[in-house]
């Protein structure tokens, strides 16, 4: 159970460093858009996205003070950008954007990460969608915690919008007395394009495997584990018109 839960936290997938922002597109665009704010250029992130050549996607995490101690709330600011064939950074032109206030908090649980997901989300024939990755990490050794959540934004035209509210997809999480007893929960989840259709958008497929690890000390001393069988559930995500509803399960809570 020790090795159990010193992985627990190592189990999500590794995430290598997003480094197109090393050119200073985010900076550049934090001081055009929010002079007077602070940016948090480790979690900042930029990526081409491959569906529209010439074009980036920038998430620019401006942190704001918050009255609680230990407990930050991040602004977001979403751009698309496009950038120009003979890399003049002058011309770069902001295409579309969406600034959503408190998006993120980190506190016990702490924003680590933030990643773009350019994967082919095509909601409907004239609209294309980018997902925002970000991972939650918790500092407790009696309660370890670890998850990945994402976010889509869809692109009709120009407009810039948040089609999926932020749903958890892959979590490692348990509790345990530090020695042996305890249990350990580890959730993996993948999302798809599904052909059918609600309000013009295509539904989304979540199909979630849930693995249960428990550990117990016996008369003797030793430490045993049992892990239950896994278990499986499939989600479809409607639109409604203007998001996706998300099943209370999927929650980021």
């Amino acid at each position: 159970m020790k090795h159990l839960a010193a992985m627990l936290l190592l189990a999500l997938p590794a995430l290598a460093a997003q480094a197109a922002c090393e050119s200073g597109l985010a900076e550049r665009m934090h001081a055009k858009l929010h002079p007077q704010r602070q940016l948090d250029g480790e979690r900042a992130a930029c990526k081409l996205w491959p569906a529209f050549p010439g074009r980036s996607i920038v998430v620019l995490p401006m942190p704001r003070p918050s009255p609680e101690p230990g407990v930050t709330a991040y602004d977001l600011e979403v751009l698309v950008i496009q950038r120009p064939d003979n890399g003049n950074t002058e011309r770069d032109t902001i295409v579309s954007r969406l600034f959503e206030p408190a998006a993120l908090t980190s506190d016990a649980i702490a924003v680590d990460d933030i990643r773009i997901d350019t994967a082919r989300y095509t909601l409907a024939a004239d609209t294309r969608a980018f997902g925002i990755r970000v991972r939650y990490r918790g500092s407790s050794r009696a309660n370890p915690y670890a998850s990945e959540t994402l976010r889509l934004y869809a692109m009709k035209g120009v407009k810039l919008h948040k089609a999926l509210d932020e749903i958890e997809l892959d979590m490692d999480g348990g509790e345990w007395d530090t020695s042996c007893n305890g249990r350990f929960d580890q959730v993996r989840s993948t999302l798809s394009v599904a052909r059918t259709t609600s309000e013009g958008y295509a539904d989304l497929l979540v199909q979630r495997t849930r693995v249960e690890n428990r550990a117990a000390t016996q008369e003797g001393g030793e430490c045993v584990e049992k892990t239950l069988p896994a278990q499986l559930r499939t989600y479809t995500l409607h639109y409604d018109g203007e998001t996706y509803r998300v099943p209370k399960a999927l929650r980021n809570d």
